[in-house]
């Protein structure tokens, strides 16, 4: 199943630091409030020059800033400057301590539930192919840029790789374009071609 969500889509909510965005949870159920997630994106705005983030004791945490650059401090420990797309992973029960002003990119994941990883693509004009395994959840956020997708539910779908015959046009045909903001999620097994240029967030989930 491949879903393309815009900002409508999404929930929001505030924080002590600034606003919450909730790109998609799991189950589709459930709140953050009442901590019954299995795995949590989203994208905050910390607004405040210091402040401290919420306890998650449960939950092993990904984040990344996508705006600007924070100095995370855990338990007290050595400050960890964070550069865009640059992902940090870290326990929720630490208590988190960030300072600078930011727009950042959450994965949470309940620990011993869920898996998962969170890497950011740059992305030129050439194609890049992700492929999405069984049991797995993948979710791609556009933070720059436009983002063409090419679906394929099987190598032998459809060939989105044009050198492979003269015949074929020079571009792929885009199935989804995404732009800053857009989220495409893609559960179960598929191939997805990307063309940029573009920089997104690339998550992966499975339980």
């Amino acid at each position: 199943m491949i879903r393309k969500l815009t900002p409508k889509d999404y929930k929001k909510s505030e924080w002590s630091g600034g606003m919450t965005t909730q790109l998609a949870i799991f189950p589709p159920e459930a709140k953050y409030a009442d901590r019954d997630f299995l795995w949590r994106v989203s994208s905050a705005s910390v607004e405040l020059e210091d402040s401290d983030f919420t306890p998650l004791p449960d939950y092993e945490r990904l984040i990344a800033a996508l705006e600007g650059e924070i100095v995370l401090t855990h338990d007290g420990g050595a400050p960890l400057r964070l550069r865009p797309f640059e992902v940090h992973a870290f326990s929720g029960a630490s208590a988190t301590h960030s300072r600078g002003r930011c727009i950042d990119f959450n994965l949470m994941l309940r620990r011993g539930r869920a898996q998962g990883a969170m890497t950011a693509l740059r992305l030129e004009r050439d194609p890049a192919a992700v492929s999405g395994g069984a049991g797995e959840t993948m979710l791609l956020y556009c933070a720059a840029g436009q983002l063409l997708v090419c679906t394929l539910s099987a190598p032998a779908a459809r060939d989105c790789h044009p050198e492979r015959s003269a015949a074929k046009p020079k571009e792929p045909p885009a199935d989804f374009s995404l732009v800053p903001g857009e989220t495409l999620l893609l559960t179960g097994e598929g191939v997805l071609t990307l063309t940029g240029p573009a920089t997104i967030m690339l998550c992966r989930m499975r339980l």
